[in-house]
């Protein structure tokens, strides 16, 4: 089972994992730990409630391996299942903790302000750090379709090798 304790003996592995060094991670589970308690008891405080405060099931996992979940299941874009079976947790479980943890996470995370639908496109550097000030690279891997010319000798010198490509 993926834990904090032995995550954080090897900080690579945990950098990889979570997107975050060690130091960042500490800083903001205390963040969302002094959050926490305010924030449960306002998303259990509801009229239809049927039960009292304290009652019903438990989480399995402390709020700083939740936590650890959220994170690499975020940055390692896997299914339910496979992080179920990295924390030793049921599918549906995992759902639940992700759904209950994600709106205070959102909260407690810097993100870059959006762009506004009015601007079409960002026109250099400055336009693009002005909208995200914390951004240390930008990578665009998407492949692009060519028109292939009609001769068939120009043709050969563009072929990717990739056959009956359907975009």
């Amino acid at each position: 089972m993926m834990t904090y304790s032995k995550l954080s003996k090897k900080p690579n592995l945990f950098r990889a994992f979570t997107g975050l060094r060690i130091e960042e991670f500490d800083r903001l589970y205390k963040t969302i730990e002094s959050k926490y308690e305010e924030y449960e008891n306002e998303r259990l405080d509801r009229p239809d409630r049927k039960r009292a405060f304290g009652q019903g099931r438990k989480f399995k996992l402390e709020l700083l391996n939740r936590l650890i979940m959220l994170l690499v299941y975020y940055r390692l874009y896997i299914t339910h299942s496979l992080t179920g079976f990295l924390f030793d947790l049921d599918q549906s479980n995992v759902h639940i903790n992700i759904w209950h943890l994600e709106p205070l996470v959102k909260n407690c995370l810097p993100l870059p302000k959006r762009v506004h639908k009015k601007i079409k496109r960002i026109g250099d550097i400055n336009e693009l750090l002005k909208y995200f000030p914390a951004m240390k690279a930008f990578l665009d891997a998407t492949e692009q379709e060519i028109p292939r010319p009609k001769n068939k000798r120009r043709r050969k010198s563009y072929y990717s090798g990739v056959k009956g490509c359907l975009l």
